[in-house]
């Protein structure tokens, strides 16, 4: 209630405020732009070049000419009545008061009414959970459909985020078994095998992601740490050069640009 009564005020006040322009003896003019003689000028002297150019062509007789330059510059040079000022619209502002008032008296008004009880942090509507589905949901979705290879990938990614390693292995290997070009499955594979120690499986992985894809930025990366830790600094520090190119703002370049400079340094670059 106390709300209210303030909204209420604030209407109060906010009305006759709105109403003062009429109240008075005279509104205030509406400014307007003085009028610019040498827009007139320039127009005219564009005419009579082009008129110019008419009679040097032959395409005007003397008599039509001569009429024609004669209103012309008359028309250029005089004075044309200047623009009277009209009175502000006061009308409309005052309208425009009186609706931001009310406006004002219901968003105040209903506003903690709708949000209601909330706990500290909540949003006042809505609801502020992610989107995204859970790992349950995507297993549903994924048996519902073992063909739909998005919710197969999304499946594997998410038991890869769930520490779920070895249950992802599965699922990469189904969607190579409908298509073995998927760079998604490929790179996400090969992460698994090489964290696994199986550093000849990943480094297959990421050949062929490679033959598929020069410039992929998860398989150069992964290649020249699988090269890095084999030490072969030479092939490292070729693959990552490209890969620092084409994945300045990929997530592992932070790490990689300290080993590349160690890389660099051992292969005597």
């Amino acid at each position: 209630m106390m709300t209210i009564a303030v909204a209420l005020i604030a209407l109060g006040i906010a009305v006759p405020l709105a109403a003062l322009p009429f109240l008075g003896k005279r509104s205030l003019p509406w400014p307007v732009d003085p009028p610019d003689r040498r827009d007139d000028v320039a127009r005219a002297v564009s005419s009579l070049r082009d008129l110019e150019f008419a009679r040097a062509a032959g395409t005007i007789d003397a008599a039509d000419h001569a009429r024609l330059r004669g209103a012309l510059e008359r028309e250029a040079f005089a004075r044309r009545p200047e623009q009277r000022a009209s009175p502000a619209p006061v009308r409309t502002f005052a309208v425009a008061a009186v609706a931001a008032a009310i406006t004002t008296v219901v968003v105040v008004a209903t506003l903690p009414r709708e949000a209601g009880d909330r706990a500290p942090g909540a949003p006042l509507t809505g609801d502020a959970r992610p989107l995204t589905p859970t790992t349950a949901q995507l297993e549903t979705r994924a048996r519902a459909n073992s063909r739909d290879i998005p919710a197969q990938l999304a499946l594997a990614d998410a038991y890869v985020q769930d520490g779920r390693a070895r249950d992802a292995v599965p699922v990469y290997q189904a969607v190579l078994a409908i298509d073995r070009d998927s760079v998604p499955a490929l790179n996400g594979l090969a992460l698994i095998l090489f964290q696994s120690g199986e550093s000849a499986g990943a480094r297959l992985a990421t050949d062929r992601v490679l033959a598929l894809r020069p410039r992929d930025a998860d398989a150069l990366f992964l290649k020249g740490l699988i090269l890095y830790k084999a030490e072969d600094y030479k092939g490292a520090v070729e693959v990552w050069t490209v890969y620092l190119d084409v994945g300045e703002f990929h997530p592992a370049a932070a790490m990689v640009r300290p080993l590349y400079a160690d890389a660099r340094g051992k292969a005597g670059n």
